[in-house]
């Protein structure tokens, strides 16, 4: 039984505007049209939207996904290459949550900073507006104090020289 694009969107769960756009993406075929210029899709399309939906679940950008349908679709090489995209993905969690741990001792290191009493005193307030050392980037490269600038420099963190991070010539 044919489906309109807003049932297939309810039975996915994925928007209408996210469904026509993975189409002009190319990841899901041009659908079928009725008489009225309804697009009709079928039981193969919610199959594919779903392996879409559960790629994106799982960090896959849209040119991972496009690689991975292809060989879903004419599987004609060998697979390794997915473990190692899977690998890839693995590793950026482990950094992502690298990340979050070291943004969490910031953000505690900051809750201690202020005992919620002193009105204009107030120790988080205070570290915010004068961007003070880290106690945790010494030991770990700390995002937070990373920033890139316009033309490329980016400032140094704590404790590093400034001329390590000055444009090569």
């Amino acid at each position: 039984m044919p489906l309109k694009i807003g049932e297939l969107a309810r039975l996915t769960g994925c928007q209408v505007v996210t469904i026509r756009y993975y189409e002009k993406e190319g990841l899901l075929p041009r659908p079928e049209r009725t008489g009225a210029n309804y697009r009709l899709y079928g039981e193969d399309d919610v199959e594919r939207l779903n392996f879409i939906l559960r790629c994106r679940l799982h960090g896959m950008n849209l040119a991972e996904i496009r690689d991975l349908l292809a060989f879903k679709d004419n599987p004609t090489v060998s697979c390794a290459w997915i473990n190692e995209l899977v690998e890839k993905h693995i590793a950026d969690v482990e950094a992502q949550i690298a990340s979050l741990e070291h943004l969490k001792k910031h953000l505690e290191a900051l809750r201690h900073s202020c005992e919620g009493d002193r009105g204009k005193g107030c120790g988080i307030i205070h570290s915010l507006d004068h961007d003070e050392p880290c106690p945790f980037c010494d030991a770990k490269p700390c995002p937070l104090h990373e920033r890139t600038h316009a033309h490329g420099d980016r400032t140094p963190r704590h404790g590093e020289a400034e001329e390590e991070h000055a444009p090569k010539k």
